[in-house]
């Protein structure tokens, strides 16, 4: 039956409890300088409990989870025991025996490490990267690190990529700005956030992306006070602080806090400030601009949340950040909403707003009660009702209402509750960003709307590696080069979709789509088009990995497929893993109708691509930077990531070990273990305050995406 997937796109390792998450590698002996040194230094799991991807596990039949565990035994036995057991043969029988991926053969890089007191202009500053064509440079002696200076050599500076509200330029094309506060009575203006205006020297650089290509300032650094002290960190409850970060190192912060001062947040309520905010500036969002100035587009910023879930210091420190930063500093332009999912069917959430405030107070802190959406899987169910008839494969085996299976559902429902946003960016709440959210989500905004559709998924579906490619009008190049001269099938599997893709896709068996849009159909040939197309169009949808084709990997959700024949072989389709994005209010539109009249749905992480590509709609990868905590050889990751050699080494299948070491992934060890060491937090052996202070002093980062950070509860020394 074509509605079957093979065994070959089951993937077995994501049906065990693999404890070869990101963990302590062994030491094979030698100095720093032997490409066969892997030092012992241990990254734990994202989650030392089932991950999150793996859950829906507990939820199948008896009879479906034995035919699969029947079905994984006989497919590892098959590989000779693939990647989780190659890695436990080599834990267990010492250090004689070659690591279990190629990747854990290069150098460590160390130079995130380097705090301030290393700091440096930008102008002197050297990565330690070395492109595995030399060894990195060593760490400090400890008698070189006591002729350091104690304190940061560079003072901090305010940080601002706020446009000059106030300018000739922006009046002359927009309404007046007007400035927002935290209060109702205006005495405490939204805050300002903190840099310094050099680099920890030897920081490593970002193996995929790029800071310059999207906008973004890479001639700064951020540390944890001139970043997060603004909203409540390094200072006490009886200031009005959340009373963390006291015990860690801490020179120099007081030059931010006499320029930030300090703020008693007691009593805030972030609704409030928001909605106020937004009156104040609504002149500037007018769809009726009679004066003839342009409309500023509004943002909402979804972040997907739970009954139950617990909002620690940090995780609070992280949403006020966004706030501040995204709403109330640029006068209302985004809106920052918690989507609350509320587990018990049973609570008649709709039935009593006592009930429906209650469930608020009883699972949110009190100064973001105002900007809570409820939401249920019951309330899914009635909104999108039944039947969704003919999946593929229920790889989940939950219902299709779930939330594992389709996120997105409530997300396109918020939607169609809030037309006044143009787009919504769906977030998580297990990621971080070091720099500051407005310049990191302007610019990806700003950059993606630059961006020709000629040749965008085909240069969207792989990542860029600036070392190997060069600049990106030379990556762009050599897609179009490949693109054109490759028409062919790949890895003895047939393209799904035309190459090169342009505008909809939808010559495919399968009836009952909705047409698409007259504006998604391009009026040149793709040869005849000067990459002019889509140039000022605003993207549909934004990710940040890159947008792949599941029919060329062994992703195992590739066939979670709904509402398509079963008799005809499945749609083609794209996916981005991680549901980390933005999306347009034409895509939400389109995925509303697709699912309501048309019955049509896919796992979450292929819906919003594959809905773009059936109708024509702008979607783009974001080449944000992504750190890894080796030195790649460049030549190599282009292989690895951009060509794997057939489809069970994909990264987006079982080659996704090659990402455990990188600062963004679904299943990245190094996000997290980054993110906790740039708190000041002992890691495995590494970091806390005594190191930081009889080291390079804390850590100073670019702004970085991680992803996931599923703690942040270490020890300070």
């Amino acid at each position: 039956m074509r509605g079957v997937p093979r065994l070959r796109d089951l993937n077995p390792l994501r049906l065990l409890n693999n404890n070869f998450s990101y963990q302590r590698l062994p030491n094979f002996g030698g100095d720093n300088g032997s490409p066969f040194n892997l030092q012992e230094y241990r990254w734990p799991s994202p989650n030392s409990r089932l991950p999150e991807r793996w859950r829906w596990i507990g939820r199948m039949s008896v009879t479906k989870l034995v035919g699969i565990c029947v079905a994984v035994i006989v497919t590892v036995a098959l590989l000779g025991g693939g990647g989780y057991h190659r890695a436990q043969r080599h834990k267990s029988k010492g250090p004689d025996r070659p690591p279990p991926y190629y990747w854990q053969h290069y150098h460590r890089l160390n130079g995130y490490y380097n705090g301030l007191r290393t700091l440096v202009p930008y102008s002197q500053y050297e990565p330690e990267n070395r492109w595995n064509q030399s060894i990195p440079p060593e760490k400090l002696p400890a008698k070189e690190m006591k002729k350091l200076p104690h304190e940061p050599s560079l003072d901090p500076v305010l940080y601002s990529p706020y446009p000059e509200w106030g300018s000739a330029e922006y009046t002359r094309e927009h309404e007046p700005f007007h400035q927002c506060y935290l209060d109702v009575e205006e005495k405490i203006p939204a805050r300002d956030v903190y840099a310094y205006p050099g680099l920890p020297q030897n920081m490593s650089e970002p193996l995929f992306g790029s800071y310059n290509e999207l906008g973004l300032q890479e001639e700064m650094c951020f540390e944890r006070f001139g970043r997060l002290g603004p909203y409540g960190y390094g200072y006490n409850e009886s200031r009005g602080g959340l009373g963390i970060g006291n015990r860690s190192e801490r020179a120099g912060s007081d030059k931010v806090f006499k320029q930030s001062g300090y703020v008693n947040y007691t009593g805030m309520d972030w609704g409030s400030a928001q909605k106020r905010c937004y009156d104040k500036n609504r002149a500037r969002f007018d769809g009726d601009q009679a004066s003839g100035k342009q409309r500023v587009k509004r943002e909402a910023y979804v972040l997907r949340t739970w009954t139950g879930y617990t909002y620690t210091p940090h995780q609070i420190l992280s949403l006020r950040a966004m706030i501040n930063e995204l709403s109330l500093k640029s006068g209302g332009e985004y809106d920052v909403h918690l989507l609350l999912h509320v587990k018990n069917n049973s609570i008649p959430i709709w039935a009593s707003p006592e009930i429906y405030t209650q469930t608020i107070q009883d699972n949110v802190p009190r100064e973001f009660w105002n900007i809570t959406t409820l939401w249920s899987e019951q309330q899914m169910t009635m909104y999108y009702p039944e039947p969704f008839p003919d999946n593929f494969a229920n790889m989940a085996g939950s219902s299709i209402h779930g939330v594992y299976r389709s996120a997105h559902f409530a997300l396109q429902w918020f939607s169609q509750q809030h037309p006044e946003y143009d787009f919504m960016w769906n977030w998580e709440m297990d990621v971080r960003y070091s720099g500051h959210y407005y310049e990191f989500n302007n610019k990806i905004g700003e950059w993606a709307k630059k961006q020709p559709r000629k040749g965008l998924w085909e240069r969207s579906r792989r990542f860029w590696i600036p070392k190997y490619h060069g600049d990106y009008q030379n990556f762009t190049e050599f897609v179009e080069r490949e693109t054109v001269e490759k028409d062919v099938a790949e890895n003895d599997v047939q393209r799904s979709g035309p190459v090169p893709i342009w505008g909809p896709v939808q010559d495919f068996p399968h009836r009952g789509m909705l047409a698409p849009a007259n504006e998604t159909i391009p009026s040149t040939s793709y040869e005849a088009d000067n990459y002019t197309w889509g140039v000022g169009e605003d993207a549909d949808l934004i990710v940040f990995n890159p947008l792949f084709d599941p029919a060329l990997t062994n992703w195992v959700f590739s066939w979670d497929v709904t509402g398509y024949n079963r008799s005809l072989p499945v749609p083609p389709r794209r996916a981005a893993i991680i549901t980390v994005a933005r999306l347009s209010k034409r895509l939400l539109n389109t995925m509303h109708e697709e699912t309501w009249r048309m019955r049509h749905t896919m796992f979450p992480e292929m819906w919003p691509p594959s809905v773009c590509f059936h109708h024509g709609l702008k979607a783009v990868y974001a080449p944000h930077p992504v750190y890894f905590d080796r030195d790649w050889d460049a030549g190599y990751m282009n292989s690895a990531f951009n060509y794997p050699r057939n489809i069970w080494e994909s990264p987006f299948g079982w080659g996704e070990h090659n990402l455990l070491g990188s600062s963004f992934y679904y299943n990245s060890g190094f996000s997290g273990a980054l993110w906790r060491r740039w708190l000041g937090q002992w890691e495995n052996g590494e970091g806390g305050r005594r190191q930081e202070e009889e080291g390079m002093g804390r850590m100073c980062l670019r702004g970085t995406l991680h992803h996931p950070v599923k703690h942040e509860l270490g020890p300070m020394d």
